[in-house]
This record gives structure tokens, C-alpha cells and sequence, in this order.
């Protein structure tokens, strides 16, 4: 802002929202800044350190980063005077009738130096403002790589969740062709009906093309891993591996505060408003006089060897003063304050979305938890009860219809445990990144 005396002032600014002392739920490890080393999967960590080196998305905000750096420099100039230097030889030729031509040389170089008075702060604020603008890009850099690290740990999982589906698929394929065999057993036998082999037919087809629409999802996952990691489709491999990890512990989420100061979109956020801030400062400075100084030499002379000898110097102060500008000076600094009261907002807002992130996690992860342990108890139920219709089907105790719903329900429960567990990993992986505060990054040139 700017004080009695328009000199621009670095502020303190609080988000216009009510922060509460604690997370809902916390635990005890400890995050490190790169936040998949939690994970302990080496083929994750091999996938996101190519990605922060090749991923072009991420290469673009190294180059905002580089055009912030530059205007800082530029904003930073006009601190200092500038000084110009120029050089000319001039050559004149004289040729009257009658005579020889007569030609002479002229040779000058001059100086020029001009310097702005910053009385009111205008300057100093525009290079605050580059400044902090610098400050921005950098954690929007950070940001950005939070974010793409935990993409290619999400699409990475998703594709393991494919694999396992893979493998899973093809075990419930053989599960089922063994069924027709034994319902058109039961048909020769004239044990069953023309509709129970039909029916079973249907789900054997059923569960191939499953099988394709899997190995359709598994491709195009490693394609779009492809493209976070910085290479064409066709000249990537993902790691071959199946497994899915073990979750460690729950990290320990601090305070709301401290995350308000790690987080570097909310960091960003801040930095926003103080540059909008120091851009007001400018729009109201200009309202004032400036007072800017002017000095120049020049020298010339026809021999060279005397154009040191005899200088023509001056020094001049300017001052000049809007008078009538139809109240445009007046209108830009009600924009800029319109601006800093939108940043301020803006800052507002996303400590508000960080801190419902991290609570969404929290609670997701707690909750997929219990669907979980249901599952498993679900699967364990319906592998006891599908035991138990198949002998009565096969004794003849039961119609095929309820048998065949049986299986369906309990091959069902074995692809939604293989979802359900992947989704939790992914609740978690949300967590991290709405705790991660980013880490120092060395530039990849290529």
C-alpha cells in the first residue's frame, strides 16, 4: 500500500477466513518433501523421476519461471540511471567549378544520462511487484510438480488395478468354461435344460469380452503414462510388475497453520496479493509529479587526435504533473484495488480448498477402510454360498438360474475388491499431495 508519503510498504496479509486449530485425524509418520518415497515402490519412484525430467507440462513452467526472473530484471533497472553513448563521423565534400574538390571530416561522441527521482515509491513499487510475481512462478513450479508426481502415481496404480483385473479375469474364464462343461453334462444327463447351457454360454462370453474392454483400459493407461513421463506412446514401457503396495501409516498432518505456510499453491496465492498490492501502490503513485534529471556531453572536432580537448556539457531536472486526465489515473487505482481485493479473496479460497483436500482424504481413506473389511466379509460369504448351491445344483436340489447368480455375484466381488483396493491407495495419494509442500527442483535442459 502506500503510507502518508507514497512510499511503497511490504504488507502483512490474513486471509479473511476463520482456520481451525486441528485436522480431524492425524498420524505419526513423518512426510518427506518427496512424498511417493512413502510408498516404497521402486518403479513409482523410477516413473516420477523421469517425469519431473521430461514432462512437458512441467517444462512450460520452468519456462514462466525463466520469463518471471527476466521482467524481475527489467523492473529492477528502472531503479538505476541509464546512460547512452553515441559516435558519428561526418564527411563533407566542397567542389566549386574551376577549383579541386575540398573535403573535411567531423568527428563527435556524446553521453546521456537520465534518472527518475522515485519521491512517491512508483518505481520501487513495479519492481516489488516483479518480484513477487517471481515469487509466484516459483511455487506455481512446485505446485506443478506436486501435481504431476501424484498423477503418475495415480495412473500407475490404476494400471496395476488393470493387471490384476487382467489375471483375475482369465482365472474366472477358465472358472466358467468348467461350469459349462458341467451344465451341459447335466443337459446330456437330462439334468438340466437347453436354457441353463444357453445362460452359461452367455456369461463365459460375457466375461471374455471383459477381458478385451480390460486390456483396452491397461493400454490406454500406459499410453497416458506415457505422455506424464515426456514420450511418445509407442516408446514407452511401463515396469511389468502386478503387485499393488502396502499403505504405510497415516502421516502426520501438522496444523491447518502450518499447512497455510508449506503449501505452495497457497504460498502462490499469497504472493499474488502482495504484488497486486505493490501494483496499487503504483496506480496511486502515478497521480503524483515525477521529477526525473537529464545530463549529456558532446564533443566534436575535425582532427581526433583534439576531440577529447573540448566538451559541451549540460544537466536538467524535469518535472512533470498530471493536471486533467478525465479521472483515468483515479479509475486505475480503483482497478488495482478491485485486483487486490480479488487476490486477497483468491488467497481466501484456497486455504478453504486445501483444507477441505486434506479432511476429504481423511475421511475417504477412514471410510474405504471399513467398505474394505466388508468386502472381504462379503467374499467370504458368498465363496461359502456358492459351495454350498453348487452341490445342491449338482444333486439336484436347485434350479441353475439361482446357482448361476450365485457365481455372478461372487466373481463380481472379486473384481470390486481389486477396485476397492486401488481406490484406497488413491484416497491416500490424495492426502499427500494436499500435505506436500513441495521440494527443490534442478532444472532439466534439454
Amino acid at each position: 500500500m502506500v503510507t502518508a508519503s507514497c512510499t511503497s510498504v511490504i504488507k502483512e496479509f490474513f486471509a479473511p477466513i476463520e482456520v481451525p486449530g486441528k485436522f480431524s485425524a492425524t498420524g505419526t509418520e513423518v512426510l518427506a518433501d518427496r512424498w511417493w518415497l512413502a510408498l516404497q515402490d521402486e518403479n513409482l519412484n523410477q516413473l516420477i523421476a523421469e517425469s519431473l525430467s521430461g514432462n512437458l507440462t512441467l517444462r512450460m513452467a520452468w519456462d514462466r519461471l525463466e520469463q518471471a526472473r527476466a521482467v524481475a530484471r527489467k523492473s529492477g533497472a528502472d531503479l538505476l540511471p541509464s546512460l547512452d553513448g553515441t559516435a558519428e563521423i561526418a564527411r563533407q565534400t566542397v567542389k566549386t567549378v574551376g577549383t579541386d574538390s575540398d573535403s573535411s571530416s567531423t568527428y563527435s561522441l556524446g553521453l546521456a544520462a537520465s534518472y527518475e527521482i522515485d519521491l512517491w515509491g512508483r518505481v520501487r513499487a513495479g519492481w516489488r511487484a516483479a518480484e513477487f510475481d517471481l515469487l509466484a512462478s516459483q511455487e506455481d513450479l512446485r505446485a506443478a510438480a506436486i501435481t504431476l508426481s501424484a498423477d503418475v502415481a495415480t495412473v500407475w496404480y490404476q494400471l496395476l488395478e488393470q493387471r490384476q483385473q487382467l489375471a483375475l479375469l482369465q482365472e474366472q474364464i477358465k472358472i466358467n468354461e468348467k461350469y459349462l462343461e458341467l451344465v451341459t453334462s447335466q443337459f446330456r444327463n437330462g439334468q438340466a435344460r437347453a436354457t441353463d447351457v444357453l445362460q452359461q454360454r452367455q456369461i463365459l462370453e460375457a466375461s471374455r469380452g471383459e477381458l478385451i474392454n480390460a486390456r483396452t483400459r491397461e493400454k490406454l493407461l500406459e499410453y497416458q503414462l506415457a505422455i506424464l513421463i515426456g514420450k511418445a506412446p509407442g516408446n514407452f514401457a511401463p515396469p511389468a510388475a502386478t503387485a499393488a503396495v502396502e499403505l504405510p501409516p497415516m502421516p502426520d498432518t501438522g496444523l491447518p497453520a502450518q499447512l497455510m505456510e508449506k503449501r505452495p499453491d497457497i504460498r502462490k496465492a499469497y504472493y499474488q496479493v502482495q504484488a497486486s498490492d505493490q501494483r496499487l501502490a503504483v496506480a496511486i503513485a502515478a497521480r503524483f509529479p515525477r521529477i526525473s534529471l537529464s545530463a549529456n556531453a558532446e564533443t566534436s572536432d575535425s582532427n581526433v587526435r583534439d576531440l577529447f580537448d573540448n566538451w559541451l556539457a549540460n544537466l536538467a531536472g524535469n518535472l512533470t504533473a498530471p493536471l486533467f486526465d478525465g479521472g483515468r489515473r483515479a479509475a486505475e487505482v480503483d482497478r488495482t484495488r478491485g485486483v487486490t481485493a480479488e487476490a486477497l479473496h483468491n488467497y481466501g479460497q484456497n486455504i478453504l480448498t486445501a483444507l477441505q483436500e486434506v479432511e476429504d482424504a481423511l475421511f475417504a481413506e477412514s471410510q474405504q477402510r471399513n467398505f474394505l473389511v466388508s468386502l472381504d466379509r462379503q467374499i467370504v460369504l458368498s465363496n461359502q454360498s456358492m459351495e454350498q448351491t453348487r452341490e445342491r445344483y449338482i444333486y439336484g436340489d436347485m434350479d441353475f438360474l439361482r446357482f448361476l447368480t450365485t457365481i455372478l455375484n461372487h466373481q463380481s466381488l472379486q473384481r470390486s475388491r481389486i477396485s476397492a483396493g486401488r481406490q484406497l491407495i488413491a484416497y491416500r495419494i490424495s492426502l499427500y499431495r494436499s500435505l506436500a509442500g513441495g521440494w527443490e527442483m534442478e532444472e532439466v535442459r534439454q
